[in-house]
């Protein structure tokens, strides 16, 4: 048999093995369950396959299961119930063995795990979100992060990820924000490249090498309202130009997945848009991997989008329009037969969707190396190099926003500090969604991350109070928070958000601190899937225990822990220091006490503008020159703009050249610039590059970042950083959609955010 020799490329033996395949078969290899529920686990902690999986193995197969490795509150999977990391790699053995001895022609399963910011399993590193992540405006360090996460996944036996996140985010209040890494197309691209390389490696069946998935494709993170899933209102030129961006440079880096987003696009849903996934996504980019849905979203043009009446024509939709495979299974498994059966697909659309997933199978090793190594995985897994790597991550990810009178760093020597509010001992308030079970003593935050500086002395230097939490309007906790600051040198309120589900921890006694074991735990869950919001303010009665502590006249550090920005004026205009973290992750305590003491000089960017008050709503920095005039209240510029960020260093900028200054449209041109570090100490500077094309024949944004460098300077060091400007740089999606430039004057700024910087002409001409 053809498909069983390893000699022959992956397209002949899918061609062989279609041959040999019923349509009940290819309709299996299209269907993808959940995972966790194909199981049981024995008292001995090894597992067995369920008599429903076997009967599914029976009646056709299974093309891929989804999450068998996941573990958080939807899954019900837990600490107690759910596996090692040793273990988790041999229940795969297990599910695969069954199924290459019990099926007809051994076709192996793709198990796809979630990896947003680590690998969504017991045990596995939790790295920060990647609003973090695009925070450091570093992609070599991504980079090395994806290899990280991809090592993890695949030596448990997980051959595919639905990663990254390349949704440019249009509305903060929307909840998955954190999943994102800004609001620019040109940053998300670089992050996006970046991923794939880091995940999918040299090639896709090396050990350490896992299937990257984009999503959401398309402009998911453009919804009305900035609720999840809601419809979008966008034009074409805009959709190519920002939404598809990303995903174009990703497809071009070698991606191999792509799944489609929940929302619809003037009115047709992603998940049965033809125009979409095969005219542009294949016919124009040249993508030859394969489509898989989000969850339950075929079921979604049934009941939802209403553009199917039965689940015949919504299957079929869905086919014809380029879905490969179907997460959760439950749409193509009932219906897809019967659709074939009707003449409402050909055999010939169910062929290439089965042959798609098959060759994928073929490239990614899983016929000939259908198991994996449960020693390595105890290994691999968690290890001390990837919480290092997740440290260093959170480190150059934290934002410093503000530092009045160099409140910042922090004295080895000072008294006592107290650390107080919610998210000041919260171990699963930093971690963001998408995150697993964790083990005690696994996350470290803020609280023992400053303790952890002390030694013996913590106990007597360090103080702490909760003093309310994120959500409630309990003022319980604010007298003990009150004292504790009081015997304080400098206080650091460490507020924010949560993207916490319930993992039964219970809930916080406000008085003591302690963690108090509840019949019914309290969440504080106020961002994540499905969690958006009308306002961007702190939720429950933060902000009137900062302005309470405030009142004792010390010095105040607000620590931000939270997945989206927080707009509080009062906070903004009174605390003598700001840090953003976002949601840092497992090593987050660590990371944001290094900037604190200043053992790293803080050099996190924003990747998403800061407005003064939500009713600015969108302050993204590439509006439209034609964005309209002031609100009568307020103007249009945010608090904190598009790539801000402080240092305890100073950096200045000078030499701006552009040479040639005048270029043809086909033509390259370099920008270079003297960056010298005129502090008194070593740091990193984010240097960034924003075109204005002055006039064209379509609006055009004020300005967009094209390029960014980080580099890192010792005090009195100057370098010259350079930029290359040529088609890509300088073109717009025409009159005609379609990519051109044109002749014209354009501006250069070159500086240290969005709003600052060197400016040069620049000029091109037929």
């Amino acid at each position: 048999m053809d498909y069983k020799n390893a000699s022959l490329s992956p397209k002949q033996r899918t061609e062989d093995l279609l041959k040999r395949m019923t349509a009940e078969e290819k309709i299996g290899q299209l269907v993808q369950p959940f995972g966790w529920k194909t199981y049981t686990k024995n008292e001995d902690n090894t597992i067995e396959v369920t008599d429903e999986f076997k009967a599914q193995i029976a009646q056709g197969g299974i093309g891929s299961l989804y999450g068998t490795l996941r573990a958080d509150p939807w899954t019900e999977v837990t600490l107690e119930n759910g596996l090692s990391p040793k273990e988790g790699a041999e229940a795969i053995n297990t599910i695969q063995r069954y199924v290459l001895e019990n099926s007809r022609l051994g076709i192996p399963i793709l198990f796809g795990e979630e990896c947003s910011h680590g690998h969504m399993a017991i045990g596995a590193t939790v790295f920060p979100v990647p609003l973090t992540i695009g925070s450091t405006w570093n992609t070599e360090l991504y980079r090395e992060m994806c290899r990280a996460v991809a090592a993890e996944t695949r030596s448990q036996g997980g051959a595919a990820t639905y990663s990254p996140v390349l949704d440019v985010v249009r509305d903060p209040r929307w909840g998955r924000t954190e999943e994102t890494f800004g609001e620019d197309p040109h940053l998300v691209a670089e992050f996006a490249v970046a991923s794939i390389q880091g995940l999918q490696g040299e090639r896709l069946d090396g050990e350490d090498s896992l299937l990257a998935t984009l999503k959401h494709f398309v402009a998911y993170g453009a919804s009305e309202g900035g609720r999840n899933g809601a419809p979008v209102h966008m034009g074409l030129r805009e959709l190519h130009e920002v939404d598809l961006h990303p995903f174009k440079k990703a497809v071009e880096a070698g991606a191999m997945s792509v799944m489609p987003a929940y929302n619809e696009i003037d009115g047709v849903p992603c998940t049965n848009n033809k125009y979409l996934l095969h005219d542009v996504l294949r016919e124009q980019w040249g993508f030859d991997g394969f489509i898989i849905t989000d969850c339950g979203a075929i079921n979604m043009l049934v009941s939802g989008h209403n553009t199917a009446a039965t689940g015949e024509e919504a299957a079929a939709q869905a086919l014809k329009a380029g879905i490969d495979m179907e997460m959760s299974g439950t749409m193509f498994r009932t219906y897809l037969l019967k659709a074939l059966e009707a003449g409402l697909v050909t055999e010939e659309e169910l062929d290439l969707a089965a042959g798609r997933v098959l060759e994928m199978k073929f490239r990614l090793g899983l016929f000939d190396r259908p198991y994996t190594d449960p020693e390595r995985a105890e290994q691999i897994i968690g290890s001390q190099a990837h919480a290092d790597l997740a440290r260093q991550v959170a480190a150059e990810g934290v934002i410093l926003l503000k530092n009045e009178g160099a409140t910042l760093p922090l004295r080895a020597d000072i008294g006592k500090i107290a650390v107080i509010g919610p998210n000041a001992n919260t171990p699963y308030n930093q971690l963001g969604d998408y995150t697993s079970p964790q083990a005690p003593g696994q996350i470290v935050t803020v609280l023992e991350g400053i303790r952890s500086r002390f030694g013996d002395d913590a106990d007597h230097r360090v103080l702490y109070a909760p003093g309310c939490r994120i959500k409630g309007d309990s003022r319980e906790g604010f007298a003990y928070a009150l004292e504790c600051a009081s015997q304080a040198d400098v206080v650091v309120m460490a507020i924010g958000g949560s993207s916490a589900r319930d993992f039964g921890e219970g809930t916080i006694d406000l008085r003591t601190g302690a963690s108090v074991v509840t019949e019914h735990s309290w969440s504080d869950m106020e961002c994540g899937e499905g969690i958006d919001r009308a306002t961007l303010q702190l939720m429950g009665v933060q902000l009137e225990l900062v302005q309470e502590i405030h009142k004792l006249g010390k010095p105040v550090v607000v620590v931000y822990i939270n997945g989206r920005p927080i707009t509080e004026p009062w906070i903004d205009e009174h605390a003598h220091a700001i840090v953003e973290a976002w949601y840092p992750g497992q090593e987050g305590g660590h990371a944001i006490a290094d900037i604190l003491f200043g053992d790293v000089n803080p050099s996190g960017r924003l990747t998403v503008s800061i407005p003064k008050e939500v009713g600015q709503l969108p302050v993204n920095y590439n509006a439209k020159r034609t964005r309209g005039k002031r609100y009568l209240e307020t103007d249009l510029e945010p608090r904190y703009p598009f790539g801000y960020g402080l240092s305890y260093t100073r950096f200045e900028y000078s030499n701006l050249t552009v040479e040639p200054a005048v270029i043809p449209v086909d033509g390259e041109t370099t920008v270079r610039i003297d960056v010298t570090n005129a502090g008194d100490r070593e740091g990193a500077e984010v240097v960034q590059l924003y075109i204005s094309d002055l006039a064209a024949s379509v609006t055009r944004p004020e300005k967009a970042l094209k390029g960014f460098r980080k580099i890192r300077l010792g005090a009195g060091e100057t370098r010259t950083v350079s930029f290359t400007i040529g088609r890509e740089q300088l073109e717009l999606i025409g009159m005609d959609l379609k990519p051109v430039v044109e002749p014209g004057e354009f501006r250069i700024m070159v500086g240290p955010d969005s709003t600052r910087g060197e400016t040069a002409s620049l000029r091109v001409q037929e």
